[in-house]
């Protein structure tokens, strides 16, 4: 019997009665008195269970006055599922990487005990249970802490921003008002969707491309969430928009094992044609991220349309295919 079966099954019995002797409890589990008092120990210091001894019932019982202030007790599952173990990780991973000692500290690290304490719900250490499941985070970048905490802050006391930005593309920097509309973590990223008022219109900020950003005394303007899904969430990726195409990608039956369980939009289509191939048909409105994930696949990959993808994905290959050739 697991340590956590064991739990459950002392909660189950004290919660039924008005107090469990120490020697029912040992007996009904099968366990010797130090195995017994470590789970009552790691019952009140970790999952802050009100277990006291009483010695005129002689026995255990929960203490029925609780102050409502502190931690309260709750059980945690017997076991998570594959999503809730990676959502509870992941959790931890963004949690303990979001602030290096900074404003965020002192609220953030009771998130990470509790989430802690639930990751640890079995017989073994919660360090043990990550060292086991890893999450490995490949294309993060760095931001400043500072200015997620400032445009945050500004992001739910519904202000608008400036902030001077560095556009990846071509390297300009440009100064913009901007009312924040929502945070995005995506591929290990963070964006800011926000209503650009010198542009005038919907945008995606790459948060460690924003050099600067500086609260302003302005209310932010506000756009519906329908229309931030229309315009940001329709085309692929974050370099979506709102003139939406649709691309057909054609995978090679090697390839295709592989792709035909990949998640690349939440609209995509997809198909196994005669060869043993797999064809993908996604929506997208720029490019350079769909062509990212298109030249990652090589010889396996062939664009069947539309012709525009068609010409950016052969220009980028023969410029490849040049750089090759100086060599």
């Amino acid at each position: 019997m697991s340590r956590m079966e064991r739990i459950y099954q002392i909660d189950q019995l004290l919660a039924s009665r008005k107090a469990v002797s120490g020697r029912e409890l040992r007996e009904t589990l099968g366990i010797a008195e130090p195995t017994l008092k470590r789970d009552i120990v790691y019952m009140r210091d970790r999952l802050h269970a009100p277990i006291i001894y009483d010695r005129t019932l002689k026995g255990y019982r929960f203490e029925s006055n609780q102050s409502s202030v502190g931690p309260t007790y709750e059980l945690p599952g017997l076991w998570f599922s594959a999503e809730e173990i990676h959502a509870l990780l992941t959790m931890q991973h963004l949690l303990t990487h979001l602030d290096a000692g900074g404003l965020l500290g002192p609220h953030i690290k009771p998130l990470l005990a509790r989430l802690r304490a639930m990751l640890e719900s079995g017989d073994e250490p919660a360090q043990l249970i990550q060292d086991r499941v890893r999450i490995l985070a490949m294309g993060a970048r760095d931001f400043q802490i500072q200015h997620f905490q400032r445009i945050g802050s500004a992001l739910l006391r519904r202000k608008r921003l400036h902030i001077q930005y560095e556009a990846r593309g071509h390297g300009e920097i440009s100064q913009r008002d901007i009312s924040p509309q929502r945070l995005v973590h995506y591929r290990d990223n963070w964006y800011l969707d926000a209503w650009c008022h010198l542009r005038e219109g919907l945008r995606s900020f790459a948060m460690d491309a924003i050099l600067e950003a500086e609260e302003l005394g302005d209310e932010a303007i506000e756009i519906p969430t329908s229309r931030l899904d229309m315009d940001l969430s329709q085309g692929y990726g974050i370099f979506s928009g709102d003139k939406v195409e649709w691309a057909t990608l054609r995978f090679s039956p090697e390839r295709a094992r592989w792709v035909a369980k990949e998640h690349w939009h939440p609209q995509q289509k997809g198909e196994w044609i005669p060869n043993g191939g797999y064809e993908l048909k996604i929506p997208y409105s720029n490019d350079p991220e769909l062509i990212m994930d298109i030249l990652k696949h090589g010889r396996h990959c062939t664009v069947i349309g539309p012709q525009t993808l068609v010409k950016r994905v052969t220009e980028e290959l023969r410029a490849n295919l040049k750089g090759y050739a100086d060599f």
